[in-house]
């Protein structure tokens, strides 16, 4: 029978045949289609017709297409569903895609050919995009080390392969530490904790068919555990466990790997002839150095980590209150933290979380996306690879843009985090393809499926990630969608956070789970008014991990990397009752892959964007100005990467921003 991997695909849309495909099928396939690719490239780089851009680069961006087709669906499912052949198989692809991937950016021949279309280029009477694209495959096969020879040229290939491999590992680790952890509840530990919470946790342990409620190390079953459980010593034992996921000693360790990995990725700078991986990494980015990265976070860590101490003084005060003396522990934050909204603001999570049902915040943001942009939204009944994911059919005035698949609902088969990815991306080269989109999410099932705030938020930022995919609309897939500098990716879906935050949104969207009714007025008042509320220990959570991250890349390698993170927490003064956001050993956006490496700043960077660029809409006709919303789809979230980041942000507000946006919207400027 012909591997459905390798099929033209009819099933309605070109969706992948989800139901006639198996864990089999996949490295069969892997293999046809990786020689299948190894022998487009030699015959591009063995051509001996004169190079142009069609018989070198758009072969190129043609090459490849059954490759693609049988990675989109493996990493899907390896990332979203995995299982023990899925492990072991991405093991084995790994280090091959490192070595398939080195051996083309290595091919003397092909890098001959480049170099010469674009020593050529002003006489090609190119596109701007095409110019756009031959630039970058230079660009990249240069920083790939397609210039180095002989023996820098093998170690480069070696470097690569081996931090495949130390990637995968480092996922899989922790993939495990998470599946294989929980704390089972008994009826007295569940005092404080309301009946969502309760839900969530019966819900994981008949998962894990523990015969009672337990507690994981999902974040949305967690961090509510953290905030509404009175057993101080429950919330000790499941915080620790939750901060040590990679570090326990055991074969699952991730420190030996982050340290392997740091001074690998040093090593391949400087081959390159770099003074640092941050150098090396940050030359393409809009950034451009360390030292400005450097700059950004420490201008908004300043004014976060003095509101952190203001706020860890009145919670230290909660605390004795009730008669807990000593200092105030991370375990203690989110309880006392939850306790002051109440107070302050009136604000109860427990109150609040019927308000927010996962299927009215789909709603919610399908509904802003057709107010800003015409897009339309249709239900499709089609196989997919879990029977947790939905599919819809999008399409504008009755023409079909793409397909948005939403996977929302944690489990122990998936890794944690929330991201979204495109199983095809939008192109009209070599032939017009519509883009097939994914959100992965880990919400907390439940009958409803209730939402928190932060859960909302997280649901509107990666479908702006989504609508980044869907309304592509450029020639090469190379340059498509999300395809753009790593610290100008995060604008789109940090920028459509703001429309969860629009009242006419929560009023019309947020109703009660069991009454129907919409969220009261004096409630949405409150939520609106508490939108900056803990902003202090939110900030200094994530900004002491982008210096760690930046930190580590700067200089050289740290041989002890758990070492050189308590030197930089103690250097920038870190407030003992608040942990990084993510600790190295299970720093996934760093040591996963290259991707967020030396990169962890960039939601910031993007945040002084969507800030500045959600003031241009306050600013003109308010949230849904159809004059806005048309030039941010012109200038920004159909361009992709065909044109410079700062050339696309200044297009759509006229100049880039300052930071003074980002710091009146996290309520940290000085009055």
């Amino acid at each position: 029978m012909t591997n459905p991997l390798l099929q033209d695909w009819t099933a309605p849309l070109q969706i992948a045949p989800f139901d006639q495909i198996s864990d089999e099928d996949f490295a069969p396939a892997f293999d046809q289609a990786l020689a299948a690719h190894k022998t487009e490239i030699a015959a591009i780089a063995d051509d001996t017709s004169q190079p142009d851009f069609a018989n070198t680069i758009e072969a190129l961006e043609a090459a490849g297409h059954s490759l693609d087709q049988v990675l989109s669906v493996f990493f899907t499912v390896a990332g979203a569903d995995s299982n023990p052949a899925r492990e072991t198989l991405q093991r084995e692809f790994s280090p091959r895609l490192a070595a398939h991937s080195a051996e083309i950016s290595s091919n003397k021949a092909l890098f001959a050919r480049i170099s010469e279309v674009w020593k050529a280029r002003d006489q090609l009477d190119l596109t701007d995009e095409q110019a756009r694209v031959l630039m970058l495959t230079h660009r990249n096969f240069v920083r790939a080390g397609a210039a180095l020879e002989g023996a820098d040229d093998q170690r480069m290939k070696d470097i690569k392969e081996r931090l495949a491999v130390l990637g995968t590992q480092f996922t899989q680790n922790l993939l495990a530490d998470e599946r294989d952890w929980m704390m089972p509840l008994s009826d007295a530990d569940l005092d404080g904790l309301p009946d969502f919470v309760i839900a969530a946790a019966r819900s994981a342990g008949e998962e894990k068919d523990a015969g009672g409620p337990v507690v994981t190390l999902s974040r949305s079953l967690i961090v509510p555990f953290l905030q509404f459980s009175t057993r101080r010593d429950l919330r000790e034992q499941a915080f620790k466990a939750w901060v040590a996921r990679g570090a326990n000693g055991a074969d699952t360790d991730n420190r030996a790997i982050a340290a392997e990995i740091l001074g690998l990725r040093e090593e391949r700078a400087q081959l390159l002839g770099y003074d640092s991986f941050a150098a090396y990494k940050l030359e393409t980015e809009m950034a451009k150095t360390p030292q400005a990265v450097r700059d950004l976070l420490m201008a908004v860590w300043t004014p976060a980590r003095a509101q952190a101490e203001a706020d860890a003084t009145v919670l230290t005060e909660m605390m004795q209150a009730d008669g807990i003396n000593g200092p105030l522990a991370p375990w203690d934050w989110r309880y006392y933290s939850e306790r002051r909204r109440a107070a302050e603001h009136d604000l109860n999570e427990a109150e609040l979380k019927p308000y927010f049902q996962l299927e009215r915040m789909i709603d919610a943001a399908f509904a802003c996306a057709t107010r800003l942009f015409g897009l339309s939204f249709k239900p499709l009944d089609i196989p997919l690879y879990h029977p947790d994911c939905r599919a819809w059919e999008v399409t504008r005035e009755g023409k079909h843009l793409a397909v948005f698949i939403g996977d929302y609902f944690a489990r122990g088969s998936k890794r944690s985090g929330a991201w979204c990815s495109a199983m095809r991306s939008q192109a009209r080269f070599p032939q017009t393809q519509s883009p097939v989109v994914i959100n992965v999410c880990n919400f907390a099932k439940g009958d409803p499926a209730l939402l928190s705030y932060d859960d909302a938020r997280t649901l509107f930022h990666e479908f702006g990630h989504a609508l980044h995919q869907m309304l592509s609309d450029v020639t090469y897939e190379s340059v498509s969608g999300t395809s753009v500098a790593r610290d100008f990716v995060e604008l789109p879906s940090q920028l459509y956070e703001h429309w969860l935050d629009v009242p006419e949104v929560l009023a019309e969207f947020a109703t009660h789970a069991e009454t129907g009714a919409p969220m009261p007025q004096d409630m949405l008042d409150k939520v609106l008014a508490a939108a900056t509320y803990d902003m202090g220990f939110q900030t200094v959570e994530y900004v002491a991990s982008a210096l760690v991250d930046l930190a580590f890349h700067e200089g050289a390698a740290a041989t002890d990397p758990m070492a050189r993170q308590a030197e930089v927490l103690e250097q920038i003064g870190m407030p003992p009752a608040i942990v990084m956001r993510h600790a190295t050993p299970h720093f996934a956006h760093v040591f996963a892959g290259d991707g967020y490496s030396s990169g962890y700043y960039s939601y910031m960077w993007s945040e002084v964007m969507d800030a500045d660029a959600f003031a241009a809409f306050e600013e003109a006709g308010g949230a849904f100005d159809a004059e806005r919303a048309a030039a941010l789809e012109e200038h920004i979230l159909s361009t992709g990467g065909s044109r410079d980041a700062a050339e696309l942000y200044s297009a759509f507000r006229g100049r880039l921003p300052g930071v003074e946006a980002l710091l009146k919207g996290r309520g940290l400027a000085a009055e």
